[in-house]
């Protein structure tokens, strides 16, 4: 009974807590399961961690028990507080790092947990050898390897470390990227157009207007004659927008600063009380972006002229060919009445667009800006390497891409990785991004 009370509570709360979860935020119910198994496996962790306890005083007993249980404490303080207030009127700030010490605190787990994982490998080999060579012994009376447990340990100190400079020092080590595209459709008079990207903004993360008045000082300093911004400007709600309102207002461009909607951009991550309020968002984003004196591209199209010769500028609203997203793209209304425009330059939130549609069916298109992947925040970036987990979701994640068609020039594709940041409140490897791009005649 005793046993049964020990395991079975602590459970039937984190069973509690992972169902408000999938209620509260029905976007985000595909990960629950992942998150449960990561608590189950957490439980696993806990077995080992109380046995090195034992002879630990009463009081760094419990001061380690707390530490320890401390994220899923904070999850569900976090799920709890969610359903008494609404999500959506929480302070971002408090809303941000709640949600990014959960994350640091779990990622921290992970590695002593994959390391305790390989000892009970380890554990159960050794225990088949001994069955066959016909020795009696009990599986539990085979100890896990404490030299893979202490390493476990270590990687997760060093992980720690790692995040928190994170979330302190390289989330807003913002970095210009230069990249020089070369297209054969270009009009002679747009060689050398300079065309600044940014993308993921996810205002709701930032902590104050600081950063954001650093980024725009340094969109100014490279002179762009057009801006582009590839969606997400929030995380949950436009109203996380209206603080930095000024700020997005200064950055301008000759030619114009153009964008388009991302998946966070239409509020459907929280909960709202009834379909009015939900409209009403929507309204005021379109209202913020023509105050910030931005062009939103629905699904739509713009024509740069210059000395005579013209280009198109072509915005789509979020199109992805994972299922958890809604296609709202439509190139066909978005091109609608371009003719005789060689190139066109397309703004795409999502890069699974430009694989599964744009580069088969519309190999007009020149060049198309993306962003959404953020490079999952973390990686390893250098001259000839880079990794990232992003890659093991999206084929095209970060950077430049392009597909020969044989009698034409490549078609291109650009992954921002994002200036802004969500979930985890920081960067590592995969830093924020400002994309420079100068347009040159092939040839």
């Amino acid at each position: 009974m005793n046993k049964a009370l020990k395991y079975g509570i602590p459970l039937a709360l984190t069973a509690g807590i992972i169902i408000f979860a999938a209620i509260e935020f029905p976007k985000y119910a595909s990960r629950i399961p992942f998150f449960a198994v990561l608590v189950l496996l957490e439980y696993y962790l806990w077995t080992e961690v109380r046995q090195r306890i034992t002879r630990f005083q009463r009081t760094t007993k419990g001061l380690i028990t707390g530490v320890y249980w401390l994220p899923l404490v904070l999850f569900g303080g976090f799920i709890v507080g969610a359903v008494i207030v609404p999500f959506k009127v929480w302070n971002d700030i408090l809303r941000t790092y709640w949600l990014g010490i959960i994350a640091l605190l779990y990622i921290t787990k992970a590695f002593p947990i994959v390391f305790l994982v390989v000892a009970e490998i380890v554990r159960f080999i050794r225990f088949l050898i001994r069955q066959l060579q016909l020795k009696k012994v009990r599986y539990t009376s085979l100890k896990r390897s404490k030299t893979l447990f202490i390493m476990g340990l270590l990687f997760g100190s060093i992980a720690f470390i790692g995040l928190f400079v994170g979330m302190t020092k390289w989330v807003y080590d913002f970095r210009v990227k230069k990249e020089i595209v070369r297209l054969n459709d270009l009009p002679e008079n747009f060689r050398g157009m300079r065309i600044v990207q940014i993308s993921d903004l996810h205002l709701g993360s930032w902590a104050s207007k600081a950063p954001l008045e650093k980024a725009v000082r340094q969109i100014k300093h490279l002179k762009p004659d057009m801006v582009f911004f590839t969606g997400d400007l929030v995380n949950y709600t436009t109203g996380e927008a209206f603080p930095f309102e000024e700020t997005l207002a200064k950055i301008q461009a000759p030619y114009g600063v153009y964008s388009i909607l991302g998946n966070h951009d239409y509020g459907e991550y929280v909960k709202w009380k009834n379909p009015a309020d939900k409209r009403q968002n929507m309204t005021d984003m379109y209202d913020l972006q023509k105050r910030v004196g931005w062009k939103l591209l629905n699904n739509e199209h713009q024509i740069i002229e210059k000395d005579g010769e013209s280009i198109a500028v072509i915005g789509v609203e979020n199109w992805s060919s994972h299922a958890r997203f809604k296609k709202r793209g439509d190139m066909k209304k978005a091109i609608a009445g371009l003719n005789g425009i060689d190139t066109k330059l397309l703004l795409s939130h999502d890069p699974t667009h430009w694989e599964s549609e744009v580069s088969k069916d519309y190999k007009d298109i020149s060049l198309t800006f993306s962003g959404h992947t953020h490079g999952m925040q973390f990686g390893i970036e250098m001259k000839k390497f880079k990794w990232s987990p992003a890659q093991y979701v999206y084929k095209y994640w970060s950077g430049m891409y392009s597909k020969d068609h044989g009698n034409r020039d490549d078609q291109y594709l650009y992954v921002n990785r994002g200036l802004g940041h969500i979930a985890y409140p920081g960067r590592i490897g995969i830093l924020p991004e400002i994309t420079l791009f100068e347009l040159q005649k092939a040839g």
